[in-house]
């Protein structure tokens, strides 16, 4: 949207303050997120009355009829015409009427038509190449908000990466709102678009977003393996250890197919981490439950584990269900979660100590050190005054740390 307003004419303000257009594109994903959402369109306005605020996103695709959420903003925009935002702005700025334009999601919706060329002050550029998600997990809202699965065709994603390879850019991530559901309705899947930007002059790495275990098997696996660009790091979403509460969850797996995937990407790549999230306390989450998450979480290793409790949607069909757990038990359990993941990413951190590796340096820290990422999405950092933001650089790792290592550079 930033780059579709650039064009026609705009600038980027250097703050909300002084700017004559704010636009707040929000996350629904939780009731929090809603309320912080309204936080903020609430500080906008009090603290410039009289710029034109838009709210665009996935709070008023999901809650049209909620026209409370959308107090104090003059443009209302959804999930399924962000390409209109220039006209919207410009027929607001002519008319000084409202305007609400949310639009459903239909069966047969194809792929928004967007696409960036540069991300400023940034040494990774994302293509979204991927939206929707036809899973309805029980305690999620994304399919009301994003529709079902639909993806950027191959020729469009392969043009977009061709234009920021020329823009500078050497490594690219690919997302989406289920990325391993991409190019179901064409007979694709992710290896495919994997291989398309793989092949593009220019780009040296490929990255995946976060991914579902769905459809990653055993044969896309093997292609992507077979990509010397593609960067060996799996956030694969687990969000709980224990069969009985996927199956509350209406996760399309268990923890047996998780843990197969897992074997075939350590089996199949050299030196792969592996990423997750886990949630805690959800609906009927027993302490049986929950201790078997845990040691399967220990079990399987990861490299990192974003851990959370969950947190009642309404809308969704948990919101509905009996046996909620209570806020002081889910905080308990995600503390100690996150006691005994943290153990599982120390010996990850250690493990790479003693390695030499690729990394692609970003920015300098407030320290001096500089900080970048390796092929597995290690961060490291390094003291030496020669490197360039963007630079690929061989560095030998020399110490681990809780979430970094440091390192030395190879030259």
């Amino acid at each position: 949207m930033a780059e579709l307003l650039t064009a026609s004419g705009y600038e980027a303000a250097a703050d909300h303050r002084c700017a004559d257009v704010c636009i707040v594109n929000s996350c629904t994903v939780t009731s929090t997120g809603d309320a912080k959402n309204r936080k903020y369109i609430h500080r906008i306005r009090r603290e410039n009355p009289d710029c034109v605020l838009v709210l665009c996103g996935c709070m008023p695709q999901a809650f049209a009829d909620d026209t409370e959420l959308f107090d104090g903003c003059d443009i209302v925009m959804g999930n399924t015409a962000r390409r209109d935002i220039v006209d919207a702005i410009d027929e607001f700025l002519q008319s000084r009427q409202p305007i609400i334009r949310i639009g459903e999601h239909t069966r047969d919706e194809k792929f928004e038509p967007m696409r960036i060329s540069a991300f400023h002050e940034r040494t990774r550029a994302c293509i979204k190449i991927q939206d929707g998600c036809n899973r309805f997990c029980s305690y999620c809202i994304i399919p009301y908000a994003r529709g079902r699965v639909r993806s950027k065709p191959l020729d469009e994603l392969k043009a977009e990466a061709s234009e920021l390879a020329a823009n500078g850019f050497k490594e690219v991530v690919l997302v989406g709102i289920n990325l391993s559901a991409y190019g179901q309705e064409f007979d694709l899947d992710i290896a495919d678009a994997v291989e398309a930007v793989c092949a593009v002059d220019g780009i040296e790495r490929v990255r995946l977003g976060s991914i579902e275990p769905e459809r990653m098997t055993g044969d896309i696996l093997k292609r992507l393996a077979a990509q010397g660009k593609f960067c060996p790091h799996f956030h694969l979403s687990l969000q709980a250890g224990c069969d009985s509460t996927l199956r509350r969850m209406r996760r399309h797996y268990d923890t047996a197919e998780y843990e197969r995937i897992v074997g075939d990407i350590r089996s199949l790549f050299d030196n792969p981490s592996i990423t997750t999230d886990v949630m805690v306390g959800f609906v009927g989450e027993t302490d049986e439950d929950f201790t078997a998450s845990v040691e399967f979480c220990e079990k399987i290793g990861f490299a990192k584990t974003h851990v959370f409790p969950y947190s009642r949607r309404k809308g969704t069909a948990a919101d509905k269900m009996d046996g909620h757990i209570p806020e002081r038990v889910k905080h308990e359990r995600a503390d100690i979660m996150i006691e005994r993941t943290l153990a599982s990413q120390r010996r990850f951190m250690e493990s790479q100590v003693g390695l030499i590796q690729p990394v692609l340096f970003e920015t300098r820290a407030k320290d001096g050190f500089f900080e970048g990422f390796t092929m597995n999405y290690t961060k490291v950092r390094v003291a030496d005054d020669n490197i360039q933001s963007g630079e690929i650089i061989n560095v030998r790792l020399t110490g681990a740390f809780d979430d970094y290592c440091t390192g030395e550079p190879v030259r």
